[in-house]
Order: structure tokens, then sequence, then C-alpha cells
């Protein structure tokens, strides 16, 4: 009888505890279990791009309309900025994140090797992270998570594809999906993640290859931007006699909004050009 009713407190002690990593599961404000596709933006970065397309907004006014209208008018642009630059910084924690991943399924590997099993392989691989990384970084607050799963009966491959679905990041979610089928099919796991690894390398290396060659093509085209702006303001600032013209009358205000027009089509146009996707 005593035996049965320690059964019955075991299993609610492990249903409670399941409970309460689920709600950890659902929870991001203290970083565990975070949305990695979705950016947020602090209160700093928001200030610093608000007060940016502020000033943006007010030199694009005054040199090409000289006008406090054209200011308001442009104003609610700065939505599709804020959202661009999140879109950006997104990109960019992505490009982070994964060469991070790629460190972890290598000490991995290199546990599984030495003769762990395969969830003690990514336990001993999270505690080599914490060596290596702050405490803070994306690769160890998530191998926290994957060992605190493992510990509540979650299968790994079961923490890994989850993990992929909320990184957004392509070599994440392929190897979650490798090494699902692995699992199920009972294949040699030292032996896939081996040549997943190396496939993982291969591709960052070329896109680092890639970055390299388009470093100075990316300078050349922020350059050229710029060289517009920079005529028209020395123009406006030494000569505006010369702009008189084009301000405070329909045909003025129409070929000015024209060339403004397509300065940021060939503006945004180059972006994407030169613009790398992961």
């Amino acid at each position: 009888m005593e035996l049965c009713h320690e059964k019955q407190r075991d299993g609610l002690e492990l249903a409670h505890t399941k409970k309460h990593y689920s709600s950890r599961k659902r929870t991001s404000g203290n970083g565990e279990r975070a949305d990695y596709t979705v950016y947020q933006l602090s209160r700093k970065e928001w200030a610093k791009y608000a007060a940016f397309y502020l000033a943006l907004d007010g030199s694009i006014s005054y040199l090409f309309f000289n006008s406090w209208i054209a200011f308001c008018i442009l104003l609610p642009g700065g939505i599709l900025f804020i959202r661009e630059q999140r879109a950006v910084l997104q990109r960019e924690r992505a490009a982070r994140m994964a060469p991070q991943f790629l460190d972890g399924i290598q000490m991995a590997a290199a546990s599984l090797q030495a003769g762990y099993s395969v969830e003690n392989a990514f336990r001993e691989a999270g505690k080599e992270l914490e060596n290596i990384y702050p405490q803070d970084a994306f690769i160890v607050q998530e191998f926290r998570i994957l060992a605190a799963g493992l510990d509540v009966s979650y299968s790994l491959e079961s923490l890994l594809m989850d993990l992929g679905r909320r990184s957004g990041v392509e070599d994440i979610r392929s190897f979650a999906e490798i090494f699902l089928t692995a699992r199920r099919t009972g294949s040699d796991l030292l032996a896939i993640i081996r040549n997943t690894v190396s496939c993982i390398r291969q591709k960052q290396e070329t896109m680092q290859e890639i970055e390299t060659c388009l470093a100075g093509k990316v300078m050349e085209q922020n350059i050229m931007s710029l060289v517009p702006i920079l005529i028209l303001a020395y123009v406006k600032l030494t000569s505006p006699e010369f702009l008189e013209q084009m301000y405070g009358n329909v045909t003025g205000v129409a070929v000015m909004f024209l060339c403004f027009l397509v300065y940021a089509l060939a503006y945004f146009w180059g972006r994407r050009i030169v613009r790398i996707e992961v």
C-alpha cells in the first residue's frame, strides 16, 4: 500500500514538474523559450531609430521640398523604417546564431564519441559552451533549456524540433529534422551529426566568402547613395537661388517628388541586390 502511495506521489511530482516546464515553455520575457523569428526592439533601439528617422525626414523635407508639410507627410514612413531596421537586426541575429549552434553540436558530437549517451552528450556540450560564450548567449540559454527538458522526460528530438521552429534558422531546423529521422530509423547518430556539421560548416564558409566579395560593393553602394543627397545639400547651402524655382509651385514640387521617388527606388533596389539571404 505504501509503495502504491509513493508511486502516486512520484507521478504527481513528475506531472507538476512537466507542468512547470510547460509554463516556462510559453514565456519569453526572461529569455526562456524565446521566439527568435520576431525581433523585439529595446527602448534604446526604439529611441535610436526614431531619432535617426526624424533627422532623415527633416533632411529630405528640407532639401527636396523645403516644407514642413512634406515633413509631416513623410512621418508615417517611420513605421516602414522601423520595420526594415527590425528585419536587418533579425537577419544579423540569425547570422550569429548559426555558428553558435554549430559549436554546440560539434561539442555534442565530441562527447558522443567519448562514450556519453546522446542526451548526456548534449548536457555536457551545454556545460562546455558556458565556458566559451557569455551566460546570456543564445546557445547557452538554449542548451540549458534542452537540459531542463531532458530532466523532465521530454525527448531530445522534440526539443531540437522546437528549437528549430523558434530559431527561424534553416541550419538549425534542418539539423533537427535530420536528427529526428535518424533517431526514428536507428541510424548512426555520430556519423550523421558529423556529416551535418560538415555540410553546415561548408555553407557558412561559402557565405563568408560571398560576404567578403560583396563587402566592397556594399561600401560602393552606400557611398553612391549619399552622393545625390550631398550634391543637393551643397547646392542648397552654397547657391540656394538655383533651387528657389523648385519650391512653392506645382511643377517644381512634382519634379522634386519624381527625383525623390527615383532616388528612393534606386536606394532600396541597390540594398536588395547586395543583400545575402541566409
